[in-house]
């Protein structure tokens, strides 16, 4: 059977693709260390998965309104108007089934054939995919390293065309850790408004910020940019309940009204114990956010610093989220490998570390680490890298 065309021009995800391929070898009784996975390694906390339990014992496992109850949308807007000081209504806020799912539906209500999505690299794998899945084109400008990934506005308008409709802003982001700052914003913000661009605003690592960062929301700068922008969010991240598949999107009423309509044909609603978990994870203690958000930070100080010390590997100390982005072009040339994709293959096949090429962030000479996991593996896995480009070099 001829498939559509839609599909063949997908490019698989990396970070799934490397994780996949970690687990077949683990299972085959290899000691891979992944460091691949987008996904905090603590489990939900307590008080959230006690909440899922006392609604499906309450028999609350039934259908809810496709764009998600109405007591989770006020705990959102409660959270949106306390974090970023942000009034929205409850017809301005859609629940999604991820964040993921939030930003799929969002470029299926917003785009025509043709239209332009203007993407920052690196780039989160998922972004260009969604974007030509609704038959829109993705348009790139490069971050530069030497401008901490992040771009200017004058890159961002040499971009803009007649079929410009939105541009994604992922702070902090993924893969790279930066964070952009208000007068950034501000700066991005102006050019999106003089020339009529819809922000997307991806949001999902907001609460994991290091150092002196801070996290600011394009949407809180002013009323004008505020009307101009959708906001993406969701608990994956900051609760670490990437399973439960709980997101959101908030912004002017007519597109969510769209997302909601969508999503009333596709996945009706979210998962209803799943959205009763959610309005404990945003009612209730956040000690558990805090809690790891310290274990991250405490991670970074000290692997980052381990894999500057590896020859043939630098690396920008990220603000924020829980990725490495380093460049290692030149230690794959060391070890005799033609590229970066290379090099992770080997590195995984030889050294037992499974790491992202960059090549999947838009960012080829690079490679992802996550640091969501133990600090006993953070250090054995560099060491496993620096010992391997050593006896290669």
């Amino acid at each position: 059977m001829q498939l559509a065309s839609r599909v063949g021009a997908l490019t698989p995800s990396s970070t799934l693709a490397i994780t996949a391929k970690a687990k077949e070898l683990k299972a085959q009784g290899k000691d891979v260390i992944g460091l691949g996975a987008g996904e905090p390694d603590f489990n939900t906390p307590q008080h959230i998965i006690d909440a899922a339990v006392k609604s499906m014992n309450e028999g609350f496992t039934k259908y809810t309104p496709s764009g998600g109850l109405p007591e989770l949308k006020k705990e959102i807007a409660a959270k949106l108007k306390g974090d970023q000081g942000l009034e929205y209504q409850l017809n301005e806020i859609i629940v999604t089934s991820g964040a993921k799912h939030g930003l799929y539906t969002l470029f299926q209500v917003i785009l025509d054939e043709g239209d332009e999505v203007i993407i920052p690299i690196p780039y989160w794998v998922s972004y260009p995919e969604q974007v030509k899945l609704a038959g829109g084109n993705p348009v790139y400008v490069e971050g530069l390293e030497q401008n901490n990934f992040k771009i200017t506005p004058e890159q961002l308008e040499e971009k803009v065309t007649d079929k410009t409709k939105a541009v994604i802003i992922n702070s902090p982001s993924n893969p790279t850790g930066m964070v952009y700052s208000q007068e950034e914003l501000k700066a991005l913000g102006d050019v999106c408004i003089d020339k009529g661009i819809l922000i997307i605003s991806d949001e999902i690592y907001e609460k994991l910020i290091y150092g002196n960062a801070e996290h600011n929301s394009i949407a809180e700068l002013s009323e004008e940019l505020k009307k101009q922008t959708i906001i993406i969010n969701g608990v994956s991240k900051s609760h670490s309940m990437t399973g439960w598949r709980i997101g959101y999107a908030a912004g002017n009423s007519k597109i969510i009204k769209a997302m909601t309509d969508l999503a009333s044909h596709s996945t009706s609603n979210p998962t209803t114990p799943a959205q009763y978990a959610t309005i404990a994870a945003y009612a209730g203690s956040q000690d558990a956010v805090e809690t790891m958000r310290t274990a991250f930070e405490e991670r970074l100080e000290i692997i980052h610093g381990k894999l500057n010390e590896i020859p043939g590997i630098s690396c920008i100390k990220p603000q924020g989220a829980f990725y490495l982005f380093p460049n290692a072009k030149e230690a794959a040339l060391m070890t005799g490998c033609k590229d970066v994709d290379e090099f992770a293959e080997v590195l995984l096949t030889e050294a037992n570390v499974a790491v992202v090429p960059g090549s999947g962030f838009g960012a080829p000479d690079y490679m992802r680490l996550s640091y969501a996991t133990s600090l006993d593996h953070l250090e054995e896995a560099i060491s496993r890298i620096h010992q391997f480009i050593d006896s290669k070099s």
